[in-house]
């Protein structure tokens, strides 16, 4: 079999779906701690807004969502140093957090939510 030429080159961004880009990118740089990479209008009166969680090449955007989008689960796992601190820290905020979910040979993890109904997760590195 020979290999198909690579044209994909990697992942430069993860779209998720808000109401308000205003209060949504509130949330993600003063909750959750995000960096704004880009924030330019766009021509249909949006904005293009990117955040980095991290150091990480892959940014998020904040997309104005679509008429009757149901909100849920994004394969989206953030990750953290600890992630006893990070949802303590987040819980403390007000975020939405679930417990920290521990099973033997898997990271530790747990839930969030934003205030629009996205749910996301983070798990520890180690």
């Amino acid at each position: 079999m020979t290999a198909a030429p690579r044209l994909i080159t990697g992942v430069r961004t993860v779209s998720i779906p808000v109401d308000d880009q205003e209060a949504a990118l509130r949330f993600y740089v003063d909750a959750l701690g995000f960096t704004v990479r880009r924030d330019n209008p766009t021509p249909n009166g949006g904005r293009w807004i990117e955040l980095a969680p991290g150091g990480d090449e892959v940014v998020v955007t904040l997309e104005p969502a679509a008429p009757g989008v149901t909100r849920g689960a994004i394969g989206i796992r953030f990750t953290t140093d600890d992630a006893e601190k990070a949802q303590a820290a987040l819980a403390a905020t007000g975020v939405d957090t679930d417990e920290i979910l521990r099973w033997p040979g898997v990271p530790a993890m747990f839930g969030f939510r934003d205030p629009d109904g996205n749910a996301f997760s983070i798990s520890e590195t180690g």
